[in-house]
């Protein structure tokens, strides 16, 4: 692929209304906490993303102006349209929390019933909430009738496997008025192990109106193109494979809409995007915490695209040139380690 993908619609690509929105593409970023931030989401866009979600947002607003939440916020430049997801237990906290979002200028409110982390779970958010169906249509009824804007959920199959009511669920938050749903093919004790249960995701489709959108192991355009025909889902959203690898938006996008699917990024093209990206996180998060937290970012760039040379001492240079951007501690210095490496990528 080349450094962008062009964002026309497609002879063959099929739009996927949410509300008074058209969101044209198949093709969904997932909501990762810690990788989904605003440059991460922009940059997914920019090469193919259908729609893109923000990083979950406690519903507690008295933590939002912790320097981590802040950063979490809308930004005025968010692709169209903006997603908000929020995680919270309380009904009226989240109601609260899903009007704030709104009066910020988000499109479309997403809660959060899919995250397995304990942190979440042992505050009984998150996939926890699958565990307790009242609570569940208490919250979506709540966030519902808060605001005007259109209201989704993204949700696991169950708590366990001793407890499937993921159908139930769906249909619940449909008769209650959620416009979609995004489905991990995984139980909240899955965790991420295992296959995902396309199955199940199958199941919740043909139960429900409403869009759905199937999310877990999703990693090539083949497999996207495959999970579509076993679950007829409107979408896929795509998590893990996106990490380091923000072209596979793109080049799902073009298998499902039956275009040509692009070649991989040249070397040129490859630097261009990581230096961009690079920019991009050190503008949003500050020079400290921008040289942290692109750490990971250009560790998985170098693990999806970085070749082992035939030639131990071009290998060896590599490897210590990546080395410095990772040690570097400093805006300048990690930019004049960075320039150095993509040198000898």
């Amino acid at each position: 692929m080349n450094g962008s993908v062009t964002q026309r619609r497609a002879p063959e690509e099929r739009t996927i209304h949410i509300g008074p929105y058209a969101i044209h593409g198949q093709v969904w970023l997932a909501p990762m906490a810690g990788v989904s931030d605003p440059p991460f989401r922009t940059l997914c866009s920019n090469l193919g993303a259908s729609a893109v979600v923000g990083e979950m947002l406690t519903s507690d607003q008295r933590l939002w102006d912790t320097p981590k939440s802040r950063r979490r916020l809308l930004t005025g430049t968010e692709p169209y349209p903006s997603i908000v997801q929020i995680a919270g237990s309380d009904p009226d906290q989240m109601a609260e929390a899903a009007r704030a979002q709104v009066e910020q200028s988000a499109h479309i409110i997403d809660i959060n019933m899919g995250c397995p982390a304990k942190k979440v779970c042992n505050r009984a958010a998150g996939s926890a909430l699958l565990r307790d169906e009242p609570l569940v249509q208490a919250i979506l009824s709540a966030v519902v009738n808060a605001v005007e804007v259109p209201v989704t959920l993204k949700m696991r199959t169950a708590w366990d496997h001793d407890s499937r009511n993921g159908v139930k669920i769906a249909q619940l938050a449909e008769s209650i008025g959620i416009q979609s749903l995004t489905v991990h093919g995984r139980t909240r004790a899955d965790r991420f192990m295992g296959d995902a249960e396309y199955d199940t995701i199958a199941e919740i489709k043909s139960r429900v109106r409403i869009p759905v959108i199937a999310n877990g192991d999703i990693n090539s355009p083949a497999k996207a193109r495959a999970v579509l025909d076993q679950t007829q889902a409107d979408g896929v959203m795509i998590g893990r494979a996106a990490q380091g690898n923000p072209w596979i938006l793109g080049a799902i996008r073009q298998k499902l809409a039956l275009e040509p699917i692009a070649q991989d990024p040249d070397p040129a093209s490859l630097r261009a995007i990581i230096l961009h990206h690079w920019n991009a996180m050190i503008a949003h998060h500050g020079d400290v915490d921008g040289v942290k937290i692109s750490r990971k970012h250009l560790t998985w760039y170098r693990q999806r695209w970085v070749r082992r040379s035939d030639s131990e001492r071009s290998e060896s240079e590599e490897s210590q040139a990546f080395s410095a951007c990772l040690k570097s501690d400093t805006v300048e210095r990690q930019q004049e380690a960075l320039h150095s490496w993509l040198m000898l990528i």
